[in-house]
């Protein structure tokens, strides 16, 4: 096995041309353990980084320690004695309140799933419904939540809320494998997505079976779960019922409160008898659309804003960030939160007011000077600091010697001039304004 095998894609193997398997082959094991296949897996599990499973083997580590190895996983593989390690279990909180269960495959586990849910996504996606938006290629939230938006334009003006009680912790995998075996005939891949599912769990160094539910963390669980509810989204469209369902998340839009009662009974009965599916009645409901939200943002005529809730949570990571930590360096800072922002942004900035992100920019400046008066601490470096940014002799030594507080003199008219807007775009932060202004503004051509 050559040395490079585990990074990018290449079209050849030792100066030979790898051949794709033809048509016939695809969605087989035999084509999930395949060159291309499994380097372009590779490749993405490696840029989504992550933690180490059970193995305790990292992305780092993983290369070279597979690499004796991969001929004899391979065999496993193909004649079907492989068998998956147990994912580790972690808890993380909900921003509603309680613990969200996540699993965290090994990382080999990671590669050969992300393989097999590359192959089910091209076999699925161009099958799935039109108001699924969860997982799937040039698809969003916002898009999303804009069709929502269209639909109340039409005068569907109430909205009903189905929660599906920890969808993936209770997915069935009877129901579940009958839905994947309707375009997937190779019996050795549906026997391989079976011991996944059934791979059991380490929790606190104890192995539990997994007799339902789909990981959450693992790379075929998105996939997954659009497969088994897409039955629900082709029972809704038969009826002719306007929906979006984003993941597990489905909002039914009706015009009359009495419908909505009606169409909430009928797909409760549908998912919990069908799909085996638990409906959470508790926060299962329906109102209005103005009343309610959807994926995180509210519903207007003539807008999109974005919650309340979603911009705090914004805001306090931001602020974890800029936090007054000397051990962490100004670029490292800027750095996360030009990823951060640009990720939140491209997810929720379609609804957040423009004064908004300007005062979130202004804010954002100060607590990186905050983050500049901690780092540089005594009076002569802060002294020779200012001047290196060109603030007048007097007035740097005045701030240098001054004892107010760190939050305070990051507010000063010197601090203000030396750390100004220009320096600040200079090593590259990220401007949320800036980010607005391209999600908002249109783009003209010439």
């Amino acid at each position: 096995m050559s040395s490079d095998y585990w990074e990018a894609p290449n079209r050849s193997v030792n100066n030979r041309r790898v051949i794709t398997p033809s048509p016939v082959d695809f969605a087989s094991v035999e084509y999930i353990v395949s060159y291309e296949c499994i380097a372009d897996a590779w490749k993405k599990v490696r840029s989504n980084k992550g933690k180490p499973g059970v193995d305790h083997i990292s992305i780092e580590r993983f290369p070279k320690w597979v690499r004796p190895k991969w001929k004899s996983i391979q065999r496993q593989l193909l004649d079907g004695s492989y068998k998956p390690t147990p994912v580790l279990r972690v808890e993380i909180p909900k921003e509603s309140g309680g613990m969200r269960k996540l699993g965290i495959p090994c990382v080999l586990d990671r590669v050969i799933m992300q393989s097999i849910a590359k192959q089910l996504g091209d076999l699925f996606n161009p099958t799935f419904s039109q108001s699924s938006y969860g997982y799937m290629p040039k698809r969003s939230v916002q898009q999303a939540a804009r069709q929502a938006q269209e639909y109340y334009r039409q005068g569907y003006i109430h909205q009903i809320d189905i929660d599906l009680e920890k969808f993936f912790d209770t997915v069935n995998h009877d129901v579940l494998m009958v839905q994947v075996a309707r375009k997937v005939k190779n019996k050795g891949l549906l026997k391989l997505i079976g011991r996944f599912l059934r791979a059991g769990v380490m929790v606190k160094g104890r192995l539990q079976p997994t007799r339902i539910g789909v990981p959450q963390g693992s790379p075929v669980s998105p996939i997954l779960s659009n497969i088994l509810l897409d039955v629900l989204d082709k029972e809704l469209e038969s009826r002719g019922h306007k929906f979006i369902r984003y993941a597990d998340d489905v909002a039914i839009f009706v015009k009359s409160k009495r419908a909505g009662e009606r169409v909430l009974e009928s797909t409760t009965r549908f998912l919990e008898r069908k799909l085996k599916v638990k409906v959470n009645q508790c926060k299962s409901k329906v109102g209005l659309v103005k009343q309610s939200s959807v994926l995180g943002f509210q519903i207007h005529f003539k807008k999109l804003r974005t919650l309340e809730r979603k911009v705090k949570g914004f805001k306090q990571e931001l602020k974890s960030i800029t936090r007054r930590c000397p051990g962490i360096s100004i670029m490292s800072r800027i750095f996360r939160l030009k990823h951060y922002a640009q990720g939140w942004m491209a997810h929720y900035g379609c609804g957040l007011k423009y004064d908004d992100a300007v005062e979130l920019d202004g804010w954002i400046r100060r607590r990186l000077r905050m983050c500049y008066w901690k780092q540089w601490r005594r009076p002569r470096r802060r002294i020779r600091e200012l001047l290196k940014l060109g603030v007048r002799k007097r007035e740097a030594i005045n701030l240098g010697l001054s004892r107010k507080s760190y939050w305070r003199l990051s507010k000063t008219l010197a601090t203000n001039a030396g750390l100004n807007n220009a320096h600040f775009q200079k090593i590259g932060l990220i401007s949320v304004r800036t980010l607005w202004c391209k999600i908002h503004l249109p783009v003209t051509t010439r």
